[in-house]
């Protein structure tokens, strides 16, 4: 699988730093970084969210951001997206029975190891990612009962970043490409792999 175009063949000098980094960091080629240079204002400024979004807080540990950032992905359905934040999932003691429910298999509230905070959490990554948006009022109060007003403006900056990069990525095209050794996704019935893909 290739993306719908092809990066420039002359990437600008000044983006050639950040994409090396991006590269460095993941162990990879990172093809989203490439194909923005064609618009390099798109490209400076991806590259600024992506540098600042949160990755560990004092109220949310990495493991919370890990599971809203999975959250986000599957219930985007974005397969670039999953296969990206399903990458080193174990070292958040993320459980299979975690990833089934965040796929939608079993009902959150049926997994025991998720504390009543993740699961709030969970509920709120899923609520952003949705169409249309809709908060009802009682989950408003439940959000604001187990988290501050600074950790939720964290959670949704999170949760809003993961849609940005799933609508930018779906909408160039641009497949999975094999962050994660393997990972089954969900797709209104479909199902396909992430392991040994294209990259």
């Amino acid at each position: 699988m290739t993306a719908f175009i092809e990066p420039p063949k002359r990437i600008p000098f000044y983006l050639r730093p950040g994409i090396w980094l991006a590269k460095k960091i993941v162990g990879r080629e990172v093809l989203p970084a490439k194909l923005l240079a064609w618009y390099p204002k798109a490209a400076i400024s991806s590259g600024i969210l992506e540098a600042l979004i949160a990755h560990h807080e004092p109220n949310l540990d990495e493991r919370m951001l890990k599971l809203v950032r999975l959250q986000a992905s599957f219930t985007l359905g974005c397969a670039f997206c999953i296969d990206m934040n399903f990458s080193e999932h174990a070292k958040y003691g993320i459980t299979a029975d975690e990833l089934a429910a965040l796929q939608g298999r079993v009902d959150v509230e049926a997994i025991a190891s998720f504390s009543d905070r993740e699961k709030t959490a969970l509920e709120y990554a899923r609520l952003i990612s949705r169409t249309p948006l809709s908060f009802p009022d009682p989950f408003v109060e439940t959000l604001k009962a187990h988290f501050s007003e600074r950790d939720i403006v964290v959670l949704a900056t999170t949760v809003a970043q993961v849609n940005y990069w799933s609508r930018l990525i779906q909408a160039l095209g641009i497949p999975p490409m094999g962050y994660s050794e393997y990972c089954e996704l969900n797709d209104g019935g479909k199902s396909w792999q992430t392991k040994n893909v294209g990259h």
